[in-house]
């Protein structure tokens, strides 16, 4: 599944939508030049015999591992050579793995393409029946696997071979008191095709096919939300009422969505006993809930220091008492911007990559120079930014939609982030290159963390160095205060699907309520922005994904602090935790940097930065 950030900044990624003069034609043809990504590293066509061929081996790879191995690990581990034959089944597995990772990238970053192609959305629902049909002959062997004693397996993986495995097997075992009797895992699995995935492929559809009159224009949602980022007030003004108004004449739909989609949730929650709504998504992250509550309660006390005073203080910068929600995101007043080129945006990234590392630069550099970047706006093109790791035997590929917004260059420097860590990690194989979402998010916010601190060293002006900050107080703020409020939101809705079905003015109460509580009262929430939680993709793809953005923000504030203070030899340090992937707890990654996630002080020190951050914009204004 890639990594996303579609609504990790909510104003970032989305694309100026095309106008009939000169200077939009011009545009145009610069996003003309704008590099496509290369997929036929994967396959050669969605037709290709390689892709088919690839298919019929990945059934009956199935089928011959189901053939070789179902029932049969108990006996083999009361071998003497337990160590070595198991080591040979997870291999194969892995491989399997590795194999069928390509074939869903493929089909998952051709929909990504074009989602409203209904030849690319056919392809893609295929490989995924093929996909689930062929993985069923596998669902065993985890299941079997932690069947299996403790003791005896420990002592197999005393082999080298199978010790190799120990930080995925001992993963794996964090899920055996949650799994299921075999049969009842095979129905979930078979049926999370027409169910789960079929309503996450509904809402992709409809969301890039809502068009939004805006001063009678007809935009998709990637333009229309850009304009609220617009100079111009009576532009940001229509472009969030033309939200809402397309939001609320589809609110059946989005809250059929949302319904279905959590009740089917839990229902998986109840089988499995997980005590909590967001027990699963804590145990993917391979993160305590005390450390994760610990985060949020820290935060949520912030919201007055932080989210509500900034938000005073440009309402002021404004001359208002308030600002409308669409200028929530708005450039300050009276402040010249420009548009950033694509290759002023690149050597940007790659400078300040390279400060910090030369090897960090080289390995970003080879996404643009082997096309693994997918730039332009097109009708259809999933929304948003995202770096998908595809599988250790390719490599990754990152996802924007760039029309050179200086927010735009961070998120450059976001999914390439991303993407470093992704090709670091890849040799730890495909069962163990994979980071939970909390620490897949740190490198990502690191790699902006650079690129930011440079451009506001080059600031020539203390007006300039103002924008620059203020730009930066916004990102943060919408990734810890903003991601914190959807997570409490995801929480409240969830808990109340418990008792029945929500109607949309009930989702659009607790949303008010959770986002009002985190913007404070400098920001006005008026009619319509009740249905702005219809369009956040990550509360229907990954519930509880959210509160990652804020854990990688704060985690890379302080690992930032630790760099200023001793950089010798913080590079190498930084690379071993990339490469570590899913090897190791976040504990032990942490160490090294003298931080540690379960001090309730380690989220004061990243929430301190930001808080720095706005003091130093405050006296400014003074």
């Amino acid at each position: 599944m890639p990594v996303s950030r579609l609504s990790a900044f909510p104003a970032v990624p989305y694309p100026v939508p095309t106008r009939a003069t000169a200077a939009a034609q011009a545009a145009d043809a610069a996003a003309e030049a704008l590099p496509e990504w290369n997929l036929t590293d994967l396959y050669p066509a969605m037709e290709s015999p390689e892709l088919a061929a690839d298919l019929d081996k990945a059934d009956l790879e199935c089928r011959t591992f189901e053939e070789a191995y179902k029932g049969k690990l108990a006996a083999m581990l009361a071998a003497p050579t337990a160590g070595a034959d198991l080591a040979k089944a997870v291999r194969r597995y892995e491989g399997i793995d590795d194999l069928m990772g390509r074939i869903g990238s493929y089909g998952s970053l051709v929909y990504a393409g074009d989602t409203s192609d209904p030849v690319r959305a056919k392809f893609y629902g295929d490989i995924q029946e093929r996909l689930t049909d062929a993985s069923t002959h596998l669902l065993f062997f985890t299941l079997e696997l932690n069947r299996l004693d403790d003791a005896a397996l420990d002592a197999a993986m005393a082999d080298p071979a199978l010790g190799h495995y120990r930080p995925w097997l001992e993963d794996l075992r964090k899920d055996k008191p949650y799994q299921l009797e075999d049969k009842i895992e095979q129905l979930f699995h078979e049926k999370s095709q027409p169910a789960r995935s079929a309503w996450s492929r509904l809402f992709d559809e409809t969301i890039t096919s809502l068009r939004f009159e805006v001063d009678g224009q007809e935009l998709s949602i990637e333009p229309t939300l850009n304009l609220m980022q617009d100079t111009k007030e009576e532009v940001r003004r229509s472009a969030g009422l033309a939200l809402a108004d397309t939001f609320s004449k589809n609110l059946r739909l989005f809250s059929l969505v949302t319904n279905t989609l959590a009740k089917d949730k839990e229902i998986s929650d109840r089988w499995r006993h997980f005590p909590d709504v967001a027990s699963s998504r804590h145990l993917a992250n391979r993160v305590e809930k005390e450390v994760v509550d610990a985060m949020v309660e820290a935060i949520r006390a912030s919201y007055p220091r932080l989210s509500h005073r900034y938000y005073a203080l440009k309402a002021r910068w404004f001359g208002k008492d308030k600002l409308e929600f669409w200028d929530r995101n708005a450039p300050l007043p009276k402040v010249a911007t420009r548009d950033i080129g694509w290759d002023e945006a690149k050597d940007t990234v790659l400078s300040a990559y390279g400060a910090f590392s030369p090897k960090m630069a080289d390995i970003a550099r080879t996404f643009f120079d082997k096309r693994w970047i997918d730039a332009p706006v097109r009708p259809g093109k999933s929304p948003g930014a995202f770096a998908h790791p595809t599988v250790p035997s390719a490599h990754p590929y990152v996802l924007l939609n760039y029309q050179g917004k200086p927010r735009d260059v961070m998120t450059l420097a976001h999914e390439l982030g991303h993407g470093v860590h992704q090709v670091l990690a890849a040799r730890q194989g495909a069962l163990m290159a994979p980071t939970p979402l909390t620490l897949a998010e740190t490198a990502s916010v690191f790699g902006e963390m650079l690129t930011f601190r440079r451009l506001l060293d080059s600031a020539e002006t203390p007006k300039a160095r103002k924008v620059m900050l203020a730009q930066k107080v916004e990102d943060m703020i919408n990734t810890v205060v903003r991601q914190t409020a959807f997570y409490t939101f995801e929480r409240h809705v969830h808990t109340e699907r418990r008792k029945g079905e929500l109607t949309a003015d009930a989702i659009g109460e607790i949303w008010m309520k959770v986002q009002s509580e985190s913007l404070g009262p400098a920001i006005h929430l008026g009619p319509g922005y009740e249905t702005f939680w219809t369009y956040i993709p990550h509360f229907i793809h990954s519930p509880f994904y959210v509160y990652a953005y804020a854990f990688g923000d704060c985690l890379v504030n302080s690992l930032y602090a630790v760099y200023e203070k001793a950089q010798a030899g913080f590079a190498e340090r930084y690379f071993e935790m990339l490469k570590a992937g899913g090897t190791k707890h976040h504990s032990e990654l942490l160490a090294p940097f003298g931080l540690d996630a379960r001090d309730p002080a380690f989220w004061q020190t990243g929430l301190s930065l930001i808080e720095s951050m706005i003091g130093e914009l405050d006296a400014m204004e003074a």
